[in-house]
């Protein structure tokens, strides 16, 4: 299958550069075997059947954007990707000239920074603390206090929020709200799980009042997320690793829902692909098994899905990784027609746009499974 087929024009003023003014008042495009529909996102308890249970990502976007200079010279910025443990994360490095392993960087004007070594596209890195003197440590004092932090807590104090590099502003303070869902409480992530950005308070307690059940995963969300498939087979493409987590209550919670008639409903590709990440563990089994891992999974036309019955996800990139599992889960002939009438509808894209829920088609993917 060939990466241009997922191709589509898609007009720069409906890229989406900010959230709407409260959470929950974009649009929703249902679509499903008899058809699609416009509707609001308020509308989504509406849509949900009592015993469904909604499966969430709980991860937190960490402020893993930091400025700086080399040593040696030159402008750096520096992306965190994972953090490995309390002193040392893997990292993205933007530079004129690469680093080399032993390298001292200089980050946030107080944070001395050793570049360990290579890991294929990543730098590990090792933070050191605090530099003793500096302006935001107070002296030698406070350096002391700063020396004991692990690397999130520095990336909390001198981070800056990774906003999508589709979105042109820097990250405000509204941003630092706005691009966390509500109920994010597992930080480890540098992009958010997006569809999740669409609930408030409300919204939740209306889907638990039709009868729905919540259910949380943790995967945290790296950034090639943001990467185009760039080669001209799609089954070339190697995808990017990111760990999960699968709570045991969350398997129970979808195993009761079935055993009552509900269905799972998956909030975002990046619940979707944990959720069949963890059902490959023990294939033997039934469902996803509770547990931790990492994975690579990615999901195509013709997948066979073992976990899931409905997708809410937001309008993905073009020739994406993301687009390809939305067409895998809707069937690729009705999703990109649905991306076609949102673009005439002028539906608002990515991260900060609107959201479409995808119930399956089986007739569509029987057909694309066997070509």
């Amino acid at each position: 299958m060939r990466t241009d087929e997922f191709d589509f024009a898609l007009p720069e003023h409906l890229i989406a550069q900010s959230p709407p003014e409260r959470r929950g008042a974009s649009r929703l495009l249902h679509v499903r075997s008899e058809g699609r529909e416009d509707r609001r996102f308020a509308d989504l308890p509406d849509l949900v059947q009592e015993h469904d249970v909604l499966v969430f990502n709980d991860t937190r976007v960490m402020k893993a954007r930091l400025f700086g200079v080399k040593e040696s010279g030159g402008r750096i910025e520096v992306l965190i990707e994972r953090l490995l443990d309390e002193r040392h994360a893997l990292a993205q490095i933007r530079a004129s000239h690469a680093p080399q392993p032993g390298g001292r960087l200089l980050l946030a004007g107080c944070l001395p920074v050793t570049v360990m070594g290579r890991e294929g596209e990543f730098y590990r890195l090792r933070f050191d603390g605090t530099e003793a003197g500096s302006e935001k440590t107070g002296g030698i004092a406070a350096t002391a206090a700063h020396n004991r932090k692990n690397v999130l807590a520095l990336l909390e104090e001198y981070g800056q929020l990774p906003l999508p590099p589709y979105i042109t502003h820097a990250a405000s303070a509204d941003d630092e709200e706005r691009y966390q869902t509500v109920f994010a409480r597992q930080p480890g992530a540098v992009a958010a799980p997006t569809a999740g950005l669409h609930f408030d308070a409300g919204i939740l307690l209306a889907l638990r009042a039709r009868g729905a059940q919540l259910a949380y995963v943790t995967l945290h969300v790296g950034a090639g997320t943001f990467q185009p498939v760039r080669t001209e087979n799609i089954h070339e493409h190697a995808m990017h690793s990111e760990r999960y987590t699968i709570p045991q209550a969350t398997v129970d919670t979808m195993r009761r829902a079935r055993e009552r008639g509900g269905r799972v409903i998956a909030v975002g590709t990046t619940s979707l692909r944990a959720l069949e990440s963890a059902a490959q563990v023990s294939p033997e089994q039934d469902g996803p098994q509770a547990g931790e891992g990492e994975t690579r999974i990615f999901i195509t036309p013709g997948y066979r899905f073992k976990t899931v019955d409905a997708l809410l996800t937001n309008f993905h990139l073009p020739r994406s990784t993301l687009l390809m599992l939305a067409c895998a889960f809707g069937g690729m002939g009705e999703i990109l027609d649905a991306y076609r009438h949102a673009v005439k509808q002028e539906y608002r894209f990515f991260s900060y746009g609107d959201a479409m829920l995808i119930e399956r088609n089986e007739t569509s993917i029987s057909r694309l499974a066997t070509e």
